[in-house]
Protein backbone atom coordinates (compact mmCIF):
# COMPACT_ATOMS: atom_id res chain seq x y z
CA UNK A 1 0.00 0.00 0.00
CA UNK A 2 1.32 3.55 -1.05
CA UNK A 3 2.35 6.02 2.01
CA UNK A 4 -0.12 8.54 1.00
CA UNK A 5 -3.02 5.98 1.10
CA UNK A 6 -2.12 5.25 5.06
CA UNK A 7 -1.98 7.81 8.53
CA UNK A 8 1.71 7.51 7.71
CA UNK A 9 1.68 9.89 4.65
CA UNK A 10 2.79 12.54 7.33
CA UNK A 11 5.83 10.79 9.24
CA UNK A 12 6.96 9.65 5.08
CA UNK A 13 6.61 13.47 3.91
CA UNK A 14 8.84 14.16 6.55
CA UNK A 15 11.55 11.65 6.29
CA UNK A 16 11.59 12.52 2.32
CA UNK A 17 12.28 16.20 3.40
CA UNK A 18 14.74 15.07 5.75
CA UNK A 19 16.47 12.72 3.24
CA UNK A 20 16.60 15.92 0.78
CA UNK A 21 17.93 17.90 3.96
CA UNK A 22 20.37 15.42 4.06
CA UNK A 23 21.13 15.75 0.10
CA UNK A 24 22.43 19.23 1.07
CA UNK A 25 24.94 18.27 3.54
CA UNK A 26 26.87 16.17 1.63
CA UNK A 27 26.60 18.49 -1.30
CA UNK A 28 27.82 21.68 0.89
CA UNK A 29 30.42 19.08 2.48
CA UNK A 30 31.63 17.65 -1.65
CA UNK A 31 31.77 21.48 -2.78
CA UNK A 32 33.65 22.76 0.53
CA UNK A 33 36.39 19.40 -0.26
CA UNK A 34 36.54 20.70 -3.81
CA UNK A 35 37.20 24.68 -3.10
CA UNK A 36 39.53 23.31 -0.56
CA UNK A 37 41.58 21.40 -2.84
CA UNK A 38 42.08 23.69 -5.42
CA UNK A 39 42.94 26.09 -2.35
CA UNK A 40 45.55 23.65 -1.49
CA UNK A 41 46.50 23.55 -5.34
CA UNK A 42 46.67 27.42 -5.66
CA UNK A 43 48.87 28.12 -2.03
CA UNK A 44 50.98 24.88 -2.73
CA UNK A 45 49.35 23.97 0.82
CA UNK A 46 50.08 20.32 1.64
CA UNK A 47 48.07 20.98 5.34
CA UNK A 48 44.93 22.04 3.20
CA UNK A 49 45.64 18.93 0.81
CA UNK A 50 45.60 16.79 4.28
CA UNK A 51 42.41 18.19 5.48
CA UNK A 52 40.80 17.12 2.15
CA UNK A 53 41.78 13.16 2.21
CA UNK A 54 40.34 13.39 6.03
CA UNK A 55 37.04 15.24 4.88
CA UNK A 56 36.36 12.68 2.47
CA UNK A 57 36.21 9.93 5.38
CA UNK A 58 33.17 12.13 6.90
CA UNK A 59 31.66 12.07 2.92
CA UNK A 60 31.61 8.19 2.54
CA UNK A 61 30.06 8.05 6.05
CA UNK A 62 26.97 10.42 4.66
CA UNK A 63 26.54 8.45 1.61
CA UNK A 64 26.04 5.21 3.66
CA UNK A 65 23.44 6.62 5.90
CA UNK A 66 21.40 8.37 2.95
CA UNK A 67 21.44 4.85 1.44
CA UNK A 68 20.57 3.28 4.64
CA UNK A 69 17.60 5.63 4.83
CA UNK A 70 16.96 5.17 1.28
CA UNK A 71 16.71 1.34 1.34
CA UNK A 72 14.46 1.59 4.48
CA UNK A 73 12.21 4.36 2.70
CA UNK A 74 11.87 1.67 -0.32
CA UNK A 75 11.37 -1.05 1.73
CA UNK A 76 8.97 -0.09 4.73
CA UNK A 77 6.77 2.50 2.59
CA UNK A 78 6.77 1.09 -0.83
CA UNK A 79 6.51 4.13 -2.24
CA UNK A 80 5.02 5.38 -5.87
CA UNK A 81 5.39 7.14 -8.51
CA UNK A 82 7.18 10.61 -8.11
CA UNK A 83 7.91 9.07 -4.41
CA UNK A 84 9.95 6.12 -5.98
CA UNK A 85 11.36 8.51 -8.16
CA UNK A 86 12.52 10.22 -5.96
CA UNK A 87 14.03 8.19 -3.61
CA UNK A 88 15.77 6.34 -6.53
CA UNK A 89 17.41 9.39 -7.81
CA UNK A 90 18.52 10.60 -3.88
CA UNK A 91 20.79 6.84 -3.99
CA UNK A 92 21.75 7.82 -7.37
CA UNK A 93 22.37 11.61 -6.41
CA UNK A 94 24.35 10.21 -3.43
CA UNK A 95 26.73 8.05 -5.36
CA UNK A 96 27.67 10.96 -7.67
CA UNK A 97 28.33 13.12 -4.41
CA UNK A 98 30.95 10.75 -3.05
CA UNK A 99 32.51 10.52 -6.52
CA UNK A 100 33.05 14.39 -6.40
CA UNK A 101 34.91 13.45 -2.99
CA UNK A 102 37.04 11.20 -4.83
CA UNK A 103 38.29 13.61 -7.27
CA UNK A 104 38.98 16.25 -4.81
CA UNK A 105 40.73 13.67 -2.84
CA UNK A 106 42.69 12.82 -5.87
CA UNK A 107 43.50 17.28 -6.71
CA UNK A 108 44.99 17.09 -3.08
CA UNK A 109 47.32 13.71 -3.90
CA UNK A 110 48.58 15.52 -6.78
CA UNK A 111 49.48 18.79 -4.40
CA UNK A 112 51.64 16.88 -2.43
CA UNK A 113 53.28 15.69 -6.04
CA UNK A 114 53.26 19.17 -6.97
CA UNK A 115 55.14 21.01 -3.48
CA UNK A 116 58.18 19.55 -4.37
CA UNK A 117 58.52 20.54 -8.22
CA UNK A 118 59.62 24.08 -8.74
CA UNK A 119 56.93 26.69 -9.07
CA UNK A 120 54.61 26.36 -11.92
CA UNK A 121 53.38 29.32 -14.43
CA UNK A 122 50.00 30.55 -12.65
CA UNK A 123 47.04 29.13 -14.89
CA UNK A 124 43.64 31.02 -14.43
CA UNK A 125 42.05 27.46 -16.49
CA UNK A 126 42.30 25.87 -13.70
CA UNK A 127 40.42 28.49 -11.30
CA UNK A 128 37.84 29.22 -13.88
CA UNK A 129 36.97 25.43 -14.07
CA UNK A 130 37.16 25.04 -10.42
CA UNK A 131 34.59 27.85 -10.05
CA UNK A 132 32.29 26.35 -12.81
CA UNK A 133 32.12 22.93 -11.51
CA UNK A 134 31.71 24.31 -7.87
CA UNK A 135 28.54 26.50 -9.34
CA UNK A 136 27.16 23.05 -11.08
CA UNK A 137 27.73 21.15 -8.32
CA UNK A 138 25.40 23.23 -5.92
CA UNK A 139 22.70 25.00 -8.69
CA UNK A 140 22.35 21.25 -9.60
CA UNK A 141 21.35 20.03 -6.00
CA UNK A 142 19.09 23.11 -5.52
CA UNK A 143 17.39 22.66 -8.38
CA UNK A 144 16.62 18.98 -6.83
CA UNK A 145 15.50 20.24 -3.83
CA UNK A 146 13.23 22.58 -5.29
CA UNK A 147 12.08 20.42 -8.64
CA UNK A 148 13.42 23.28 -10.99
CA UNK A 149 14.16 21.02 -14.38
CA UNK A 150 14.27 24.38 -16.18
CA UNK A 151 17.29 25.18 -14.27
CA UNK A 152 18.59 21.51 -14.15
CA UNK A 153 18.85 21.90 -17.96
CA UNK A 154 20.71 25.25 -17.71
CA UNK A 155 23.18 23.15 -15.90
CA UNK A 156 23.47 20.51 -18.37
CA UNK A 157 24.54 23.63 -20.47
CA UNK A 158 27.53 24.58 -18.78
CA UNK A 159 29.38 21.67 -18.97
CA UNK A 160 30.53 22.73 -22.38
CA UNK A 161 32.29 25.85 -20.64
CA UNK A 162 34.13 23.09 -18.76
CA UNK A 163 35.23 20.91 -21.27
CA UNK A 164 36.40 23.40 -23.20
CA UNK A 165 38.69 24.78 -20.96
CA UNK A 166 39.93 21.19 -20.09
CA UNK A 167 40.91 20.65 -23.63
CA UNK A 168 42.68 24.36 -23.41
CA UNK A 169 44.40 23.15 -20.70
CA UNK A 170 45.68 20.04 -22.28
CA UNK A 171 47.29 22.78 -25.05
CA UNK A 172 49.07 24.58 -22.48
CA UNK A 173 50.45 22.84 -20.84
CA UNK A 174 51.85 20.41 -23.83
CA UNK A 175 53.26 23.74 -24.93
CA UNK A 176 54.95 23.96 -21.42
CA UNK A 177 56.54 20.32 -21.68
CA UNK A 178 58.05 21.02 -24.86
CA UNK A 179 59.21 24.61 -24.21
CA UNK A 180 61.14 22.67 -21.39
CA UNK A 181 61.83 19.31 -20.40
CA UNK A 182 62.05 20.32 -16.81
CA UNK A 183 57.85 20.90 -16.67
CA UNK A 184 56.94 17.79 -18.27
CA UNK A 185 56.35 16.13 -14.58
CA UNK A 186 54.09 19.32 -13.01
CA UNK A 187 52.74 19.78 -16.44
CA UNK A 188 51.31 16.17 -16.33
CA UNK A 189 49.92 16.05 -12.28
CA UNK A 190 48.21 19.57 -13.96
CA UNK A 191 46.65 18.09 -16.36
CA UNK A 192 45.61 15.14 -13.89
CA UNK A 193 43.65 18.17 -11.77
CA UNK A 194 42.39 19.10 -14.87
CA UNK A 195 40.79 16.05 -15.52
CA UNK A 196 39.61 15.57 -11.86
CA UNK A 197 37.79 19.44 -12.32
CA UNK A 198 36.34 18.20 -15.27
CA UNK A 199 35.24 14.84 -14.29
CA UNK A 200 33.74 16.71 -10.84
CA UNK A 201 31.61 18.95 -13.61
CA UNK A 202 30.20 15.82 -15.24
CA UNK A 203 28.92 14.55 -12.16
CA UNK A 204 27.12 17.85 -11.57
CA UNK A 205 25.78 17.19 -15.04
CA UNK A 206 24.53 13.59 -13.95
CA UNK A 207 22.91 15.09 -11.13
CA UNK A 208 21.11 18.04 -13.15
CA UNK A 209 19.79 15.05 -15.66
CA UNK A 210 18.81 13.24 -12.83
CA UNK A 211 16.32 16.18 -11.45
CA UNK A 212 15.21 16.28 -14.95
CA UNK A 213 13.98 12.88 -15.28
CA UNK A 214 12.27 13.34 -11.31
CA UNK A 215 10.26 16.49 -12.05
CA UNK A 216 9.55 15.31 -15.85
CA UNK A 217 9.92 11.97 -15.62
CA UNK A 218 12.27 12.04 -19.09
CA UNK A 219 15.68 10.97 -19.72
CA UNK A 220 18.29 13.88 -21.76
CA UNK A 221 21.11 11.65 -20.78
CA UNK A 222 22.90 10.84 -24.24
CA UNK A 223 20.05 13.14 -25.78
CA UNK A 224 17.77 10.78 -25.78
CA UNK A 225 14.76 13.08 -25.36
CA UNK A 226 15.91 15.06 -28.35
CA UNK A 227 15.59 12.21 -30.32
CA UNK A 228 19.35 11.48 -30.89
CA UNK A 229 20.43 7.99 -31.32
CA UNK A 230 21.56 6.03 -28.04
CA UNK A 231 24.31 3.91 -27.93
CA UNK A 232 22.77 1.24 -29.88
CA UNK A 233 21.46 3.30 -32.40
CA UNK A 234 17.18 3.31 -31.49
CA UNK A 235 16.13 6.22 -30.70
CA UNK A 236 14.06 5.55 -27.61
CA UNK A 237 12.36 8.51 -25.66
CA UNK A 238 11.81 7.31 -21.96
CA UNK A 239 9.07 8.98 -20.20
CA UNK A 240 7.55 7.68 -16.27
CA UNK A 241 4.18 8.29 -15.61
CA UNK A 242 2.44 9.79 -12.21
Amino acid sequence: MSPATTGGARHFHAELADLKARLLDMSTLAEQLVRTAVEALLQRNEGKAQAVILGDRELDALETEIDDQCIHLLALQQPMASDLRLITMAMKICNDLERVGDHAVNIAHTVQHLVAAPPFARLPEIEEMARLASEMLSDSLDHFVRGDSEGAREVCARDDRVDALHNSMFRILLTHMMEEPRNISPAMNLFLVSRNLERIADLATNIAEDVVFLVEGTVIKHHISDGGPDAEGERPVSTATE
